[in-house]
């Protein structure tokens, strides 16, 4: 059924600013529903919608019922070059669902991802992903029936800390300080991007451009706390970072951490370890005896594996689909393989 087709009984237009609160109450009604949470926030949604380069008239659909109130929703994220790797996010709310809204979205969101072909770069592979807990059982059939592929495996994992954690020990030659927001950034943006390209699944884009997505979240989220964004260097260069966040808003008790990597050279040293350890040190001072993490859960760096050895364990799982949209050079990283062989433990 396509969103035209769902005019008889509901209306359906790009969304607006306007609509924050009220997507975010549909989001958070499927979130409890699913997973008994309400995760999603009314200022870090119009974070993300702020991202440049989203256009919330070409990027998103909304569905409105009779009485004019939020029961569906999609996003397209196609911000970045070079456009080969697209990615598409829908939710319909819990007493609307089984009417055809989730399937006139989802063929809303691959009729804009196909929009990006032309973009890509000549005769390269072009996909739209999706992603659906493990035990969202109506929303993993509704991507594979629309000919989404599962290709991968994702886990939230965290720590309960009955006591404090051990201290870090640091290799020699490896310093730790705290991110400064006016002079690091650029070095921070650098030393992710190399960590990360050795993750399944990244794409090289322009730094420019990634960039200013950085300056753009850091500037704008409003539980941003340099103090807990740690930079490991050795001499003058930022060799691995720990980048995190105070809580998350589903969970004020829960301290996150959104990036941990670690550059090659300075893999299997112990540093990845150290750095979990000052993490779960300082949220521990700070009062919070949880810490959570996402990781993929057959990663090509063995960081899963690391987070089990730091007494992480894993509290739910998603699955990670794909639909290609266009055959071709596959520019995304799947292996290790060429650069021989997978690097265990960040």
């Amino acid at each position: 059924m396509s969103i035209r087709n769902l005019l008889q009984t509901y209306t359906s237009r790009p969304a607006t600013m306007e609509d924050a609160e009220s997507a975010v109450a549909l989001f958070n009604a499927c979130a409890q529903d699913l997973v008994g949470e309400t995760p999603h926030d009314v200022d870090a949604q119009c974070v993300d919608w702020r991202t440049p380069q989203f256009d919330l008239e070409r990027d998103t659909r909304i569905v409105l019922n009779e009485d004019g109130e939020l029961v569906g929703y999609a996003e397209v994220w196609d911000v970045d070059e070079p456009h080969v790797r697209i990615h598409g996010w829908g939710r319909v709310h819990p007493d609307h669902r089984g009417r055809g809204i989730g399937s006139a979205l989802l063929a809303w969101e691959e009729a804009r991802a196909r929009e990006a072909i032309g973009r890509a770069p000549e005769g390269t592979r072009v996909i739209l992903g999706s992603g659906a807990l493990v035990k969202d059982a109506p929303g993993r059939e509704l991507l594979e029936a629309n000919g989404f592929e599962a290709v991968r495996y994702f886990r939230r994992m965290v720590i309960e800390m009955d006591r404090r954690p051990p201290d870090p020990v640091w290799p020699d030659g490896v310093t730790i300080r705290a991110f400064d927001p006016e002079k690091d950034l650029e070095a921070t943006v650098r030393s992710v991007r190399d960590t990360f390209s050795d993750h399944w699944g990244h794409v090289d884009s322009p730094f420019e451009e990634e960039l200013e997505f950085w300056r753009h979240w850091i500037g704008e989220e409003k539980d941003f706390d340099p103090r807990i964004w740690y930079l490991a260097e050795a001499g003058d260069e930022v060799v691995a970072t720990c980048l995190c966040w105070p809580k998350r808003h589903e969970d004020p008790d829960l301290g996150w951490i959104n990036v941990l990597g670690v550059a090659r050279a300075w893999r299997r040293r112990g540093l990845a370890l150290a750095l979990l350890r000052q993490t779960f040190g300082e949220f521990y001072a700070r009062g919070k005896r949880r810490v959570g993490l996402g990781v993929d859960a057959a990663s090509l760096t063995g960081a899963n594996k690391l987070y089990e050895r730091a007494g992480m364990k894993t509290a739910r799982e998603s699955v990670f689909y794909e639909k290609e949209l266009r055959s071709g050079a596959d520019l995304t990283r799947r292996t290790l393989e060429a650069d021989g062989g997978e690097h265990e433990g960040e």
